[in-house]
């Protein structure tokens, strides 16, 4: 649990970091919070090793808080290293505080889901393909709320002092429809590798997982083919990319949050 609360504290540290620099001249000291957040995420693959990977012939522990771990722990990476070269400062407070309290929760509500994922490469595919999926098309749906918040800035007559920390409008859209693509096709793969490799996706325990998972890809491709054959972009891609991915996240969390937290509760 003390390993738990260093990493919260390191990740809670490196979000202050940035938001207050952000009302300052300088803007955030990026030094100390790349600092911060490096420790954080060095401590978070320690814990992530302890918890997913048990000494035990049941196999691996998978529950829903060390998997919602491990997907934040995938965004924070990718969020850190694409902070060198993509506009997302403001996004990196969300992210950094979300893992945070995913590590915090984890120490404080420990759980157990054992798999066998060694034994079974093709049920390992899967999962890897789903959750580098989710995390692709999670981010997705930050830069959309980013691209919401920029769109509600500009028409507003009074800058505020966060008006210029503003990435570009055009360079986040942009980037927002590359990781749709790059998420939905992480997706389409996820979804022919259950299907080819597993034989309950319809059970009574996964249909809601592949329903949920299905019409959030098809609410994607709609969206993908929309914008490079018509050019649809704004409001309607905002939201369809926000709705896809309440979707993805009820399909691979809901059921999960029941049983292990509600019902244990």
């Amino acid at each position: 649990m003390l390993l738990d609360i260093i990493c919260f504290a390191f990740y809670m540290l490196a979000s202050g970091i940035i938001v207050t620099g952000m009302f300052q001249e300088n803007g955030p000291n990026n030094r100390a919070a790349i600092f911060s957040v490096l420790v954080a995420i060095g401590l978070h693959i320690a814990i992530l090793r302890s918890g997913i990977v048990v000494e035990s012939e049941q196999g691996q522990n998978m529950s829903m808080l060390n998997v919602a771990s491990l997907v934040g722990w995938l965004i924070s990476v990718t969020m850190l290293f694409a902070s060198f070269r993509l506009p997302n400062t403001i996004l990196l407070p969300v992210v950094y505080s979300f893992t945070g309290l995913v590590v915090l929760l984890g120490g404080m509500l420990p759980s157990a889901h054992m798999m066998q994922i060694s034994i079974q490469p093709n049920l390992l595919i899967h999962i890897s393909l789903a959750l580098f999926a989710y995390a692709c098309l999670a981010i997705a749906s930050l830069y959309a709320v980013q691209l919401s918040y920029i769109n509600l800035r500009l028409k507003e007559k009074n800058a505020s002092l966060l008006h210029s920390s503003l990435p570009p409008l055009m360079a986040v859209e942009n980037i927002l429809f590359k990781l749709l693509l790059v998420g939905t096709v992480l997706l389409t793969l996820s979804l022919i590798s259950g299907f080819m490799f597993l034989d309950n996706m319809f059970t009574k325990e996964q249909a809601h997982k592949t329903i949920l998972s299905l019409i959030a890809w098809g609410l994607y491709s709609i969206v993908l083919f929309g914008h490079y054959t018509f050019g649809w972009r704004g409001k309607p891609v905002i939201w369809s990319t926000t709705i896809g991915g309440v979707l993805l996240t009820l399909a691979y969390f809901g059921s999960r949050f029941v049983r292990e937290v509600i019902l244990n509760a």
